[in-house]
């Protein structure tokens, strides 16, 4: 019979470590001089690090006119030259990218800044994917929608980040026309006529117009002569509104669309002599910034319903139309965002039926894996002040913050608690006891709670709550409790929580400390208290498998006390094979398998020891932390403990310091919680 156990708990490592330590409690500083070579050795290995960066983005410039850029560049290049937005970014993920052990595309992009969205991640990919091989997908807006908070513009930003990365690499080189206001291609001053010939001779096609700018440079300073047109290498930077456009919109009594597509500038129209000179056009929009690259647009759903046609007919036909001039091309990949409030009301409106047809919508929601919401505040907080970062915390605090905030995100139903506490532990990947795989695909089937992770606590909130918590401790340490305690309080005066979900939520809260907290807790300081007590452990183990030997060849066994013969002790048994729920029917079967491996270590000539068999370890670690409630209740009692009792006490106290996480303080509040525990048992 398969036996589920609960997976065990990793502790999380604190954020900072409260100093060493002697196991009488008083710290021990580090010299002056200790500190000073870290520091030096740490310098040292940034200018390394430096240095190397320097050298694999060194860029290689280069310049000159048209006919230089066919003899010497696109050579050998020009497929990649050729790229299309879509794909160019698509290049970038993949060169970005790398495949986990399960097969599985990663992009180092996002490893390190997103936690919890793989399956949003996955979707974007899969956009471009399928935008960069030609299919319908490229003429759609790509639009992330999901809660604040949720990882919507950091994705957005990282995207932007490696396109500035890549475009400063051998593989991600782009050339422009020298001057031009949108950086286009150089292979637009190919004329039409020329195309086919230049498709046979390099093999790709040559899409997209020059611009008027350029149309208007090249007859007036080069008579038409396109070979003489200066051409340079250039930099996606957003910086620089080069391949990079970013437009947030504002008061839309007063937005315009120049904003977009720019407008005369009055200051040229003197010198050229014409408004309709485009020489005299403001290229300023930040379309043309996006130019070749990305233009995000932010809280996409608030902008006049013109902005809206005019992204979307430049997403479908890659072009803006702008008075005075013909149509100007632009390739360039449209990300958008909004929140879900913006886009259930642009839904209710009917005509917006026909924009909805031509955006490609993936839902960016929470997580709801409690460990990577942890490492999402891990993230925040480290990137905070140093005051908040040498705070620290113990083991369980952004756990038990992140358990609070995923069970606020669940659809709110019918489900009992404990059905509740299942289902949180199997989106975090835990193997829960007695519940088949059945089960735990109906648990896990998110078709029938397509809400799930859409509204809740955002990672923001419980931030706001944890550095209340830090400010307002009165030492450089916090506990979970005292996270929880914060949490309870920012609920409560939240004037924008109604009373009904402030009930519900604070029932979280001591649903997280009762399944979660108090069951880690008890196992930190049950497998602390272990090693304290280890032969006695193995003691229990011996006569475990003596008691064992005998029930199975049915025959009488000498009490070490009163040296008469007896029965085996099957309630000894029964409790500790309890302990790791093996059933009463599937006794027998589990002691032949520990009897089998025992006389396999003998063979061998191996001891047969507390690490020789995982389940009984488990089993006779709780057995004898049973056993052991009395020695945990000295730690409140006012009674002195005996000197053998306090030794005791102090190895696992510095047990849960040297390998569990804690410092001296959550050591001792996590010892006095579980005592706690224990009384009211």
């Amino acid at each position: 019979m398969t036996i589920l156990r609960t997976t065990p708990h990793y502790p999380a490592q604190p954020l900072a470590a409260g100093g060493s330590e002697t196991p009488d409690g008083s710290a021990i500083d580090v010299t002056a001089a200790q500190a000073g070579e870290d520091d030096a050795t740490q310098r040292s290995s940034l200018m390394r690090r430096m240095e190397a960066f320097t050298a694999e983005h060194r860029v290689d410039r280069w310049d000159g006119v048209f006919s230089d850029f066919v003899a010497h560049i696109l050579p050998g290049s020009a497929a990649q030259l050729a790229r299309n937005a879509h794909q160019y970014l698509w290049d970038m993920m993949r060169w970005s990218g790398h495949e986990d052990s399960g097969g599985h595309f990663r992009c180092r992009l996002f490893d390190d800044e997103l936690f919890g969205i793989d399956e949003a991640i996955d979707r974007v990919a899969a956009y471009f994917k399928a935008a960069a091989a030609g299919s319908e997908v490229g003429r759609r807006m790509l639009l992330l929608l999901g809660p604040p908070s949720g990882g919507k513009s950091t994705l957005v930003i990282l995207l932007k980040r490696g396109l500035e990365e890549y475009s400063r690499t051998q593989e991600g080189a782009l050339y422009g026309i020298a001057g031009c206001p949108v950086h286009e291609s150089p292979l637009h001053l190919v004329p039409q006529t020329m195309r086919a010939a230049f498709r046979d001779s390099y093999g790709v096609e040559i899409r997209g117009e020059l611009c008027p700018h350029c149309c208007a440079r090249l007859e007036d300073q080069h008579h038409g002569d396109f070979l003489r047109m200066p051409v340079e290498r250039i930099m996606i930077s957003e910086a620089s509104r080069c391949g990079v456009g970013t437009y947030a919109p504002h008061d839309p009594t007063t937005a315009d669309l120049a904003d977009l597509v720019g407008s005369v500038d009055l200051s040229k129209v003197a010198h050229y002599g014409d408004e309709g000179d485009p020489r005299a056009w403001s290229w300023s929009g930040a379309v043309y910034a996006a130019s070749r690259g990305m233009l995000e647009m932010i809280e996409i759903l608030k902008v006049k319903r013109e902005f809206l046609y005019l992204l979307l007919t430049l997403t479908q036909e890659k072009n803006v139309k702008v008075s005075r001039f013909p149509l100007i091309y632009l390739d360039e990949c449209i990300l958008a965002h909004t929140n879900l409030a913006e886009f259930r009301k642009f839904l209710q409106e009917s005509e917006n039926e026909a924009l909805l047809d031509r955006m490609v919508i993936v839902q960016v929601p929470y997580t709801l894996n409690y460990r990577e919401e942890a490492r999402i505040y891990r993230k925040l907080i480290l990137s905070a002040a140093p005051a908040f970062r040498e705070v620290h915390l113990d083991p369980h605090v952004l756990h038990a913050a992140a358990v609070f905030a995923i069970l606020s995100r669940m659809q709110e139903g019918d489900d009992k608690e404990s059905e509740l506490v299942k289902k949180l532990r199997i989106y975090a990947d835990e193997e829960v006891e007695d519940l088949n795989q059945a089960e735990v695909r109906r648990l896990r089937d998110r078709d029938k709670a397509p809400e799930e992770g859409l509204a809740g606590v955002s990672p923001r909130f419980v931030i706001n709550a944890l550095s209340h918590a830090i400010i307002s401790a009165q030492r450089n340490s916090l506990s979970t409790m005292e996270v929880l305690l914060a949490l309870k309080d920012a609920i409560e005066n939240d004037a924008r929580i109604e009373p009904r979900r402030k009930r519900k939520w604070i029932d979280y809260l001591v649903l997280t400390r009762k399944d979660f907290y108090n069951r880690w807790v008890k196992a930190d300081v049950h497998k602390a208290l272990f090693v304290s007590f280890e032969q006695e452990a193995q003691d229990l183990l011996d006569k475990y498998l003596d008691e064992v030997e005998a029930m199975l060849d049915n025959r009488q066994i000498r009490d070490p006390i009163t040296n008469e013969e007896r029965r085996p002790d099957e309630r000894f048994l029964r409790t500790v094979e309890e302990k790791i729920h093996i059933s009463d029917s599937g006794k027998q079967s589990f002691r032949q398998e520990v009897v089998r491996k025992a006389m396999g270590a003998f063979k061998r000539g191996e001891p047969f020891g507390l690490g020789s068999h995982v389940q009984l370890h488990d089993a006779v670690q709780q057995y004898l932390f049973e056993q052991r409630r009395d020695v945990l209740r000295l730690v409140s009692s006012s009674k002195r403990p005996d000197d053998d009792v306090r030794n005791k006490i102090s190895a696992v106290e510095r047990r849960l310091v040297d390998e569990y996480g804690y410092d001296a303080h959550s050591a001792r509040e996590a010892l006095n919680y579980v005592t706690t525990l224990l009384a009211q048992e």
